[in-house]
């Protein structure tokens, strides 16, 4: 029953936001409090899960989202993007851009979560698409699917920290099965799939697309690059020295304050609004302007952003996600596919990799202590699970949706099948990996 209600409520989402053309925050709170009711909630705590998803979901997002507004914005119209895409096109070609920019959302991954990296890489992907005429979908997707990739696989990223820390895997080992993982996954669901949506009409969110500016006109090489990829640079650092000096150390906590995302997007946008602002020839009055056409261009996918954590909030307190993963519990099937299963069917349910991966090794911790499975492919399992079919209860499905302006079924074409693909191919490696490492030990063992 409780599966029902949920695949009733996305149907509803799906209908009142596509065919009744019903705004999308609108549409979640009509969906989110029936579906709350039907499960079994109380009216009160229908309400108060409704408050609390809000709050929580725009409380961890809103001042990244807003930050990385503004930064994103000052980068294309100061041509900082232009110039890097110029750059870019002048390294690699046009014929490679996709690899490039696979490459390069892969390299801003390792150390940014995900909302950081995507709204650092926006104006970056709608330069390169303006400037060249090239479609955004096949331009961005390549990029993206490297960002999620690595945000639901490796450490430090919040999920995969969180499951080595549960099953006591080793940090390293996750971290390089897991870039063996990673590659193939984000090739198959980047620049190979991307290929095949050459066909997806996309004009992407207006507000970070800009003029082109004559090449005088244009930020240095080295400012564009260092102001527009200062948060990259920062993270790096100091996760660099987190890992070599001891936790407990005297520079601990400043470390552990600048590695915060809101933070690094502070210091950036601070650090932009004179690099590519004022040195720039700009006034302070025109800096603030385009920051605060930023924040109009970015308010109502706050709201939204908002509304899928009002969803996902009513299903986590009904114990959606512990009903299904105690029906599939007793499968027999083997660990590592159970793990992904468990996560990517609470993932499809409830919308948010983190708490489908970590409501999964829940459920999975008893299973490993009578197991010999690796610790750290499991990690890896439910970290695949964890981002199969991103859709309409997943903040990072409207994102995409929204910046890139498409519909919801070219969105579901584009953003949840290579999510989905991501997935399926992530499964596929650890298998094999697990296939494989048997045979390899003994051969490590006596190097």
């Amino acid at each position: 029953m409780t599966l029902l209600i949920i695949v009733l409520a996305v149907l509803a989402l799906i209908v009142l936001s596509s065919w009744g053309k019903v705004n999308a925050f609108l549409a979640f709170l009509l969906v989110t409090i029936p579906a709350g009711l039907a499960l079994g909630l109380p009216p009160a705590q229908v309400l108060a899960a409704v408050q609390k998803g809000l709050g929580d979901t725009l409380g961890s997002v809103a001042l990244v989202v807003v930050l990385g507004a503004m930064l994103g914005k000052l980068v294309a119209e100061s041509g900082a993007a232009q110039r890097i895409a110029a750059v870019l096109m002048q390294a690699f070609g046009s014929k490679n851009i996709q690899w490039t920019m696979m490459v390069t959302g892969f390299i801003i991954g390792i150390p940014l979560f995900y909302n950081v990296g995507f709204l650092l890489v926006i104006p970056l992907i709608f330069s390169v698409v303006y400037q060249y005429r090239l479609p955004a979908v096949y331009v961005g997707l390549p990029m993206l699917a490297s960002l999620s990739v690595l945000h639901g696989f490796l450490p430090p990223h919040p999920a995969p920290t969180a499951l080595v820390a549960l099953f006591h895997a080793n940090v390293g080992l996750t971290f390089g099965y897991g870039l063996l993982v990673a590659v193939p996954a984000v090739v198959v669901a980047g620049p190979l799939y991307a290929r095949t949506l050459r066909g997806i009409v996309s004009a992407p969110l207006a507000g970070f697309v800009s003029e082109a500016l004559a090449e005088s006109a244009l930020p240095g090489r080295v400012n564009s690059f260092l102001s527009s990829l200062l948060s990259v640079l920062v993270l790096a650092v100091v996760l660099g020295l987190q890992a070599v000096l001891p936790p407990g150390g005297p520079l601990a906590p400043a470390l552990a304050f600048l590695a915060d995302p809101g933070v690094v997007m502070m210091l950036s946008v601070g650090v932009a609004t004179f690099s590519l602002g004022r040195s720039q020839g700009k006034s302070m009055t025109s800096v603030m302007e385009t920051y605060g056409e930023a924040l109009r261009d970015v308010a109502l996918l706050l709201l939204i952003i908002g509304g899928a954590g009002a969803l996902k909030e009513v299903l986590v307190e009904s114990g959606a996600g512990q009903a299904i993963a105690a029906g599939l519990n007793g499968t027999g099937l083997p660990p590592l596919l159970l793990g992904w299963l468990l996560a990517g069917l609470i993932r499809v349910c409830l919308g948010s990799a983190t708490v489908a991966g970590l409501t999964a090794a829940g459920v999975m911790l008893p299973t490993m202590a009578h197991s010999t499975v690796n610790p750290n492919l499991m990690v890896l399992a439910i970290g695949a699970g964890s981002l199969l079919f991103s859709h309409l209860n997943d903040s990072g499905f409207w994102l995409f949706k929204q910046y890139f302006n498409l519909s919801i079924r070219d969105t579901l074409r584009s953003w949840s099948a290579m999510e989905t693909i991501v997935s399926v191919v992530g499964l596929l490696g650890v298998l094999v990996l697990d296939w494989a490492l048997p045979l390899v030990a003994p051969a490590l063992a006596r190097l």
